[in-house]
């Protein structure tokens, strides 16, 4: 089995515009997250929808492609830029481009997912920690079935419900799943669901990952103890700077 990661990175961001070619010590963040992913899989490419990036990865030795900017998605934006590489890889792996941190035996368990011939689209879940807020809505939350760590339901809101626990009391009571945005898809299976309209779980919570469970394709889930410290605002990036990247 061959695979492919594929990073989409787009220039426009309300919160931190430029985001990919923000430096992270001397790098761009892109950069960072090229070369973590280069240190598992050969084939790796960064599509994007401006120049200046697509420049940035040419620059410092990297393969990028341009796709369009009308993408809904970053799985949208993988799947026009695997299609245009012509690659013939069995599974494309999507890594955020904001993910410098994103640790190689992480892409090692995604990867490993696909052991399972069932597998047609995986993830990566941890466990949420004790002093964390599971009722964060910008962390979405995973219920997993535990005889094949397939995935149930994602959500914002904490799931599964106690009854008869006091909130404060969940994590004390219950693993809670927070879950970490990588997937990897099998080829067939990522030109499928990008064909898909979206669904009424997915606009009700504003998760792609709900059209794909309502349409009965299984999501598979890698457990890592790892945490990644994604970049969304100026300020995450000041504390990214503070965080040494393994070499």
């Amino acid at each position: 089995m061959t695979f492919q990661i594929i990073i989409p990175a787009r220039y426009a961001s309300t919160r931190f515009p430029g985001k990919p070619l923000a430096l992270i010590g001397d790098k761009p963040m892109i950069q960072h997250v090229y070369e973590q992913a280069r240190k598992v899989v050969e084939q790796v490419y960064v599509a994007t929808d401006d120049k200046r990036i697509f420049e940035a990865v040419e620059q410092f030795g990297g393969q990028a492609i341009m796709t369009s900017d009308q993408h809904r998605s970053g799985t949208d934006r993988i799947c026009e830029a695997y299609q245009n590489i012509n690659s013939q890889a069995d599974v494309v792996i999507n890594i955020q481009g904001d993910e410098p941190f994103i640790k190689p035996e992480q892409i090692q368990q995604l990867m490993k997912c696909f052991d399972n011939p069932n597998t047609q689209i995986a993830t990566l879940v941890r466990p949420f920690k004790q002093d964390e807020n599971i009722f964060d809505p910008n962390i979405v939350k995973v219920v997993i079935s535990e005889h094949d760590h397939r995935a149930i339901y994602f959500s914002r809101s904490a799931i599964p419900y106690l009854r008869g626990v006091e909130p404060e009391q969940w994590l004390q009571k219950q693993t809670y799943y927070a879950h970490i945005g990588m997937y990897a898809y099998r080829a067939n299976t990522l030109q499928q669901i990008t064909r898909m309209p979206q669904s009424a779980l997915e606009r009700s919570e504003s998760l792609e990952q709900l059209r794909w469970i309502e349409a009965g394709i299984p999501i598979y889930v890698g457990i890592t103890e790892f945490s990644t410290i994604g970049i969304d605002t100026p300020e995450d990036l000041a504390q990214a700077n503070k965080v040494k990247i393994e070499k």
